[in-house]
């Protein structure tokens, strides 16, 4: 969230931020509430005023031995006008607080000014498209048909989007998941991470999913619990409400989760195979830094993520979003896209995000200078390191063979016990 102060003294500033990502109506009702609160305070200081004054007043009379009961009777009335003007402005503030919640992150300078995913700005290619003697399938032909992926029983077991990985489906999987940890860990210097797949409220609304988009969370009902969308919400969670010393940072934190997203919203598009599901694994990347070098970190970031592409071969761009395709939290965001033949289009397979001091405020997660008083709020950073079940799709669509087997990365090959292709048993 927003620091209140921030915005009390910066409005327009702020509200010409916002407009940029298309919410400057989000600042409305703050500006409401605002204008209240100022005149419920500026009551408030009046009467206190008067009844110091009065009590003073009255003080010198008794001294004097002079009747002050009229002017006693008349200070009861303003203290319970008071008392009630008080419990008015907590509400107030608690208003502010709530409005606060719902405002987004303000984009960085840097971020591209657009209104949807078709304006976000081109950064770079990596890689040659494969060129196909024939006319490539999408993965999810290519995985029924080779008897990995089952899509028709997911749904008689649970429903639609979702999918059942079978054989030499499910080794590859496992095989990527142990790829991109030992990658982060090994090459990346990255701390793994097994955290729970519940979290509670408070966890939610630190990293910012609560209260804007509940409706795209499953819900437990009989207890306050959610399944995380993704490992950034317990990962980024370890933290809250602690204050950890300047020696402390950076830290670094890779975890392999299912992830659990009902889509709301988004019934009709990407409704085919692994790319849009309600369950499917990923494994994130997560930092905590100096506020002086989260930039520094959000391309080191991406870097990281991009080497599973690299090693794995496969043809990807890298976009910045702009400001309307731009994350609730998040201040810049690079988006990973894979290419996908069998689509004939790139896919996002990984979101690298610097969301600065914006997550860090809701959650408190402060940390000390060395010989400096108080404390600051850290910078968080994630990105996806990588998706699993997309990584898995573009396997299948880069590496497909015209007899419908699928050759396997040579980098994955010794997760996968040295097999080399997948085919038709």
């Amino acid at each position: 969230m927003l620091e209140i102060k921030f915005v009390r003294q910066n409005l327009s500033e702020v509200r010409s931020a916002l407009a940029k990502r298309g919410a400057e109506k989000t600042l409305d009702s703050f500006t409401h509430t605002e204008e209240e609160r100022r005149s419920i305070l500026g009551k408030l200081e009046a009467l206190r005023h008067e009844r110091n004054s009065v009590s003073e007043e009255i003080a010198r009379l008794k001294k004097n031995g002079e009747d002050g009961q009229d002017k006693i009777l008349s200070m009861r009335e303003t203290s319970a006008t008071i008392k009630e003007l008080e419990k008015d402005l907590t509400l107030c503030e608690e208003n502010l607080h709530n409005i606060l919640m719902a405002i987004p992150n303000l984009p960085h300078p840097s971020v591209p000014e657009g209104k949807d995913e078709n304006d976000n700005l081109l950064v770079k290619t990596h890689g040659t498209p494969f060129s196909f003697p024939f006319l490539p399938k999408a993965h999810w032909d290519i995985g029924e048909q080779l008897g990995i992926l089952d899509f028709e029983r997911a749904a008689r077991i649970t429903g639609s989007r979702f999918a059942l990985y079978l054989g030499a489906g499910s080794r590859m999987e496992r095989a990527l998941i142990n790829f991109m940890l030992d990658t982060h860990t090994e090459k990346h210097g990255y701390t793994e991470i097994i955290p729970p797949l519940l979290v509670n409220r408070q966890s939610m609304t630190g990293t910012g999913q609560l209260p804007k988009f509940e409706e795209d969370l499953f819900h437990l009902d009989g207890a306050d619990y959610f399944l995380i969308p993704t490992a950034e919400v317990p990962v980024t969670n370890i933290h809250r409400d602690e204050i950890l010393s300047e020696e402390d940072l950076p830290l670094y934190y890779t975890a392999y989760t299912p992830c659990f997203r009902s889509e709301a919203g988004s019934y009709g598009k990407d409704t085919r195979g692994l790319i849009r599901l309600h369950q499917f694994n990923k494994v994130e990347l997560v930092k905590f830094c100096l506020p002086e070098h989260s930039w520094n970190e959000l391309e080191t970031l991406l870097e990281q993520a991009e080497t599973i592409l690299k090693r794995l071969e496969l043809p990807y761009r890298v976009v910045t979003l702009c400001t309307g395709d731009l994350g609730f939290s998040s201040a810049k965001t690079y988006d990973i896209e894979v290419w996908m033949p069998g689509q004939n289009a790139y896919r996002e397979i990984s979101s690298c995000s610097n969301f600065e001091d914006f997550q860090s405020r809701r959650a408190r997660i402060r940390f000390k200078r060395k010989g400096k008083k108080g404390t600051e709020l850290v910078h968080t950073l994630n990105g996806s390191g990588l998706a699993v079940g997309r990584t898995f799709a573009a396997i299948l669509e880069n590496y497909q063979e015209a007899d419908g087997s699928v050759r396997i990365p040579e980098v994955l090959q010794p997760y996968m016990g040295g097999m080399q292709k997948i085919e038709t048993t």
